[in-house]
């Protein structure tokens, strides 16, 4: 068994690993358009499987061949499965929705009642053409007790059965090259036993990868490694691990040294558009060490201090905004409440994480 050190597109492109993909959850990272997010070296986008189902719909996306055509990016792309909406909207509200080992149904407000299954969680995502398909997993809640965590894991494997056999049926007439990545998705919350069941029958049913599932922060607030390297140990070395919602530089970094792959979070661009930039300690792109503590740091161009400074807002980046504009002219632009400083700072914090996946990726080949 080898390690992955690439990411492969249905177009033919190899990613070197370690990547991030910032979540472009309608299609869109807000504020820029796809040469935008090209600009800034981002290799993909992640895409939401139950949004885009709702809006604009399965019809649209079929005729435009796929969310890439429709979005005009010839990068990376992967889909999540609405896994994480269980959670975040069904399980929000179970007077209106509701979980069962069928599916989930979801009853938006002002909407029909939608039944997401796991067969129809990739037979959407297929229609979306992207390069890694995420299976329908029951994300289990960050309060959940053993009893209802149990209860997730269990419904997670069943999903995860008839997600592999929905795939292989809908996909037996495609070439090797043409069939996306199918990972599954560990659950069980903060319960190691059950994280590493889980785990070691997923293995079992067989994918290309695994995703650490459900919610990585501990009651402190801090993250929770253990699970990750739980779910590491009981891995084969030739599978994808792949950090779903995982953000956080440091998280990052750390678990790339533990041999994680791929990531994604909206932290850097929802960051961005609240005037929340990430800024690395360092002079230079060449001096930029993801392995030092405090590496990096965050700047609100909207302080006061920052009204007259003709310095950029980073001398290790070479992003539009660093590259052409002040940090005063920023502070302008927040002032009045452009749009333009949403877009520059989004383009910076997109740059910001390029260079870190850059660096990780150097470190790990020296």
């Amino acid at each position: 068994m080898t390690k992955p050190t690439h990411f492969k597109t249905l177009t033919g492109k190899k990613i070197p690993l370690p990547v991030f993909f910032p979540d472009a959850t309608r299609a869109v990272l807000k504020t820029l358009d796809s040469k935008d997010i090209k600009d800034t070296k981002t290799p993909g986008i992640l895409v939401n499987t139950y949004h885009l189902f709702q809006t604009p719909g399965l019809q649209t996306i079929k005729n435009h061949q796929g969310a890439r055509k429709f979005m005009n990016w010839d990068q990376g792309v992967i889909s999540d499965s609405g896994g994480f909406q269980v959670m975040s909207i069904a399980k929000k509200d179970l007077s209106r929705n509701s979980v069962s080992d069928k599916g989930v149904t979801f009853h938006p407000p002002g909407s029909k009642k939608v039944l997401l299954t796991p067969e129809l969680s990739i037979r959407i995502q297929l229609a979306l053409k992207t390069d890694l398909v995420v299976l329908l997993d029951d994300f289990t809640t960050p309060t959940a007790t053993k009893k209802e965590a149990q209860i997730s894991v269990k419904r997670t494997l069943l999903w995860a059965h008839r997600s592999k056999i929905a795939f292989k049926k809908l996909t037996k007439d495609l070439k090797p090259k043409d069939k996306p990545y199918l990972l599954a998705v560990v659950q069980g919350g903060d319960y190691l036993d059950l994280r590493k069941h889980c785990t070691k029958e997923l293995v079992k049913i067989g994918f290309d990868g695994l995703g650490y599932g459900g919610w990585p922060i501990k009651k402190d607030g801090s993250f929770n490694y253990a699970v990750a390297n739980v779910i590491k140990k009981h891995t084969p070395k030739d599978y994808l691990l792949y950090g779903l919602g995982i953000g956080k530089p440091e998280e990052i970094t750390n678990l790339v040294e533990s041999g994680w792959h791929i990531f994604d979070c909206v932290l850097p661009t929802r960051d961005a558009r609240h005037s929340r930039l990430y800024v690395y300690n360092a002079k230079s792109i060449k001096d930029i060490d993801p392995t030092k503590k405090d590496f990096y740091s965050f700047l609100n161009p909207k302080k006061q201090e920052f009204k007259n400074s003709k310095n950029p807002v980073s001398t290790a980046c070479d992003c539009l905004l660093c590259k052409n504009y002040s940090l005063s002219y920023l502070h302008h632009l927040f002032k009045i409440k452009d749009s333009t400083a949403k877009r520059l700072a989004t383009i910076h914090n997109l740059r910001f994480y390029s260079l870190l996946m850059e660096s990780l990726r150097n470190i790990n080949h020296s």
